[in-house]
This record gives structure tokens, C-alpha cells and sequence, in this order.
């Protein structure tokens, strides 16, 4: 029986592989298309997810409902404003520096007609939405972490208002909306700068404003490590970040149309996949020769890095090459950690040195592997996107903090933020007896 299946499947490989390649018809491309973007979309989209339990992993557990919250409310935030004005902002009429100020609306009409069906466009205008507006949502979902455990729950959200409607897509018109970098040459393919940079340019000018949790420095100058609650959620929230990024990477191929696409997206998921890796090893070895001890929070930290250093090219690497980009990543997340600490800099989750300082690295390591990138424009691009950051996310923080006020009391910051904002516990059991009901 095994034989007469195998006989007939080998000879329908070789005829397959004898006869000419054939483009696919139009409705076939826009229908692939489409279904890559909705379900590379959701993989992103469940990236919302793995912020969530690592964030909710490496904060203390009087803190965790209301990292829950924030990151189930930024996401919604962030697509009602995609679609209010960022989309049309970031894409629609670019003239160099911004696009339309109007809200998005979906032009599907001529795909959908009777009679005389129009697929010219490629893929659905809804599933092309709806993955560039995940996208946004994971730079939001970045600057939650780092300034956890002393931030108020409402400032928090308009200055999401803010990066999502506004800063976000601003920035994003330069590149990926054909601006003015993306004239100049500027790559970077999946967002290392775009998305991944920015959201560590807007924490860390919150956390500067926002100053550190009460504890963690003392007045000499000394370090006082503030352990997370639950460091199997904060792994398993890094799987989750993994996972996710490879709809991140490879649905940035933005199609799927032929073999040629399909053997790019796969090479994609491939270099997403060993950058990781090398990420994970690098802080491993790293942490071990430093410290004399291996430290799984840096381990996931690392692969972090790695996957954020590889995201702005992830297409030209070999598999080799893919495994030193991300293991620099991962080097950095071990030194730049301390560093920050030096300078007084609270990073609850570490997403500085893994989104910030990883995605710097990783859009000026894009002309390594890609020959069409040049290190001037790619090192333009990195401080043109990061001044606008800077000044836009200072404002909207400082007018934050002289009308509503950003930062928690101390009472509320020592009982946690649970209680204070939301009148719940994470873990209530935690408070009563072992057997209580």
C-alpha cells in the first residue's frame, strides 16, 4: 500500500517540477494576498498577548491587573485611532513629511462588482488595514512595560492616543508611506526603527519624566533589584513575542502570490526564527561570564533583542548571518541593562535596550547583507525618526504631567496599582489563608 502511494505522488513532483512556471490568475493573487495579510495580521495581533504576560510576568503581583488592563485597552486605542487618522495619515496622499487628515474607509467595490470584477489592487483594502494597524499597536504596547508599576492608568492612555493617531504615523509616512526617507533610500523592512525604535523612544522619555519607582536607586547611588512576580508568564509571553513575529516579518513580504514570494516569506520566517536564537544563546553565554549566572530574564530579553535586530531586514540575511545579527542583539540587551541603571533610567521590563538600542543596531546592519542600503541613509533615517520621537513624545508627556498628572502617589505606588486604579487583585488569594473561601 505505502508503495502505490509514493509511486504516483514522486511522479506528480516530477511532472510538476518538469512543467513551466505559470503566474496565477488575478483573483487567485488578490485572494492569497488578502489571506497572508489577515492571517500574518492575527499573529501579530497576538503579540498583544505576549506583551501582556511578560509584562504582566516581570512586575511585582500588586501591579499585574492593571498591565493586564493597560495592554487589553492600548490595543483597542490603538485601532480605533488607526482607523480615526492614522492609516490615512501614514499612507494616503503623502507629500514628503504627512499624509490626509481624514479617517480611513475601505474601496473594495470594484473587487466585489457582478460584472467586470477589478483586482487590480492586489489584496483587500480591509486586510491591508488591518495588518498595518496591528503594527501600531505593538509600538503602544512597548512603552507599557517600561514605565509599569508608577504610571497612572488615564495618562497613560492619551499619551496612546497621541503615539498612535499621531506620532506613529507621522514617522511612518517618511518610510513606509513613500516620504521622504523611503526617496532617499532609506530600508527598513519590517520596522526596527519604524516601529520598534520609536516605541522605545517614546518610554524612554517617559521614563526620564516619569522618574524611577520608589526603591529602586538609593541615594548613594546603589541599585536595588526589584524582582518580577511570575517569570514562567514572562516566559511564556516571550514564546508568544516569538510566535507572533513571524506573521511580523513575513507578512512584511506583502505577498503571496507566486513561488518567488513564497520562497521570500519563508527565508523571512527562517532568519526571524535563527536571530531569535542567537539572541537567546549570546545573553546565555553572556550572563554566565558576567555574572557567574545565567539570568532567564536577560535570556528572554535576548530573544527580544534578537528578533527586533533582525526585523529590519530579515530578507537578505543567510541563516548564519541572521544568528550574528540577532546574537549582537542579545549582547546588547545584557550591557545596555546595567547601563541604564547607572544612569538612573527605570526600565521595568527592559524594552530600551531590547526595541530601543536593538532596533538602532538593527536598521544600520541592514547594508551587511543588502547591497542596496547605504549606511549614511539608513543612519539618517534612525536620527531623523528618533528626533521626531524625542521632541513629540516630551511634549505629550510634559503636558501631561502639568495638567493631569502622570504619576502615581506614593501611597498608591507602595499598596499597588491594582488596588489604587482598580479596586481589584491579580492574585487575591495571595492575602488570605491557604484555604479560604
Amino acid at each position: 500500500m505505502k508503495n502505490r502511494l509514493i509511486i504516483p505522488g514522486l511522479a506528480a513532483t516530477i511532472a510538476l517540477m518538469a512543467a513551466p512556471a505559470y503566474a496565477v490568475d488575478s483573483e487567485t493573487a488578490y485572494i492569497l494576498n488578502s489571506f497572508s495579510f489577515l492571517v500574518n495580521g492575527a499573529l501579530v495581533m497576538f503579540m498583544a498577548a505576549g506583551f501582556a504576560m511578560l509584562e504582566s510576568g516581570l512586575v511585582r503581583s500588586k501591579n499585574t491587573a492593571t498591565i493586564c488592563l493597560k495592554n487589553i485597552t492600548l490595543y483597542a486605542i490603538a485601532g480605533i485611532m488607526f482607523y480615526a487618522l492614522g492609516y490615512n495619515l501614514m499612507y494616503m496622499d503623502v507629500t514628503g513629511y504627512i499624509g490626509s487628515l481624514m479617517p480611513w474607509a475601505a474601496d473594495d467595490a470594484a473587487a466585489l462588482a457582478e460584472a467586470g470584477a477589478n483586482f487590480e489592487a492586489g489584496y483587500s483594502a480591509s486586510s491591508d488595514w488591518f495588518f498595518q494597524m496591528v503594527f501600531v499597536a505593538t509600538a503602544a504596547s512597548i512603552v507599557s512595560g517600561t514605565v509599569a508599576e508608577r504610571i497612572k492608568l488615564w495618562p497613560f492612555l492619551i499619551f496612546t492616543v497621541v503615539l498612535t493617531s499621531i506620532i506613529y504615523p507621522i514617522q511612518g509616512s517618511w518610510t513606509w508611506g513613500g516620504g521622504w526617507l523611503t526617496e532617499m533610500g532609506f530600508l527598513d523592512f519590517a520596522g526596527s526603527s519604524i516601529v520598534h525604535s520609536v516605541g522605545g523612544w517614546a518610554a524612554l522619555t517617559g521614563a526620564i519624566i516619569l522618574g524611577a519607582r520608589k526603591g529602586k536607586y538609593g541615594a548613594n547611588g546603589s541599585v536595588h533589584p526589584i524582582p518580577g512576580a511570575n517569570l514562567p508568564l514572562a516566559t511564556l509571553g516571550t514564546f508568544i513575542l516569538w510566535l507572533g513575529w513571524f506573521g511580523f516579518n513575513g507578512g512584511s513580504v506583502l505577498a503571496l502570490d507566486s513561488a518567488s514570494n513564497a520562497v521570500a516569506m519563508a527565508n523571512v520566517f527562517a532568519n526571524t526564527n535563527m536571530a531569535a536564537a542567537g539572541g537567546v544563546v549570546a545573553a546565555v553565554i553572556l550572563t554566565q561570564l558576567v555574572y557567574k549566572k545565567v539570568d532567564l530574564s536577560m535570556a528572554l530579553n535576548g530573544a527580544i533583542g534578537g528578533l527586533v535586530s533582525i526585523t529590519a531586514g530579515p530578507d537578505t540575511p543567510t541563516l548564519g548571518s541572521a544568528i550574528l545579527i540577532g546574537g549582537v542583539g542579545g549582547a546588547i540587551v545584557v550591557f545596555a541593562v546595567p547601563l541604564l541603571d547607572k544612569l538612573r533610567i527605570d526600565d521595568v521590563v527592559g524594552a530600551i535596550p531590547a526595541h530601543l538600542m536593538c532596533g538602532i543596531w538593527g536598521t544600520m546592519a541592514v547594508p551587511l547583507t543588502n547591497t542596496d542600503a547605504s549606511f549614511v541613509t539608513q543612519l539618517i533615517g534612525v536620527v531623523g525618526i528618533g528626533s521626531f520621537v524625542i521632541v513629540t513624545s516630551t511634549i505629550a508627556w510634559m503636558v501631561l504631567k502639568f495638567t493631569v498628572g502622570i504619576r502615581a502617589s506614593e501611597e498608591d505606588e507602595v499598596s499597588g496599582l491594582d488596588k489604587a486604579e482598580l479596586g481589584l487583585e491579580a492574585y487575591p488569594e495571595f492575602g488570605r489563608g491557604a484555604h479560604s473561601i
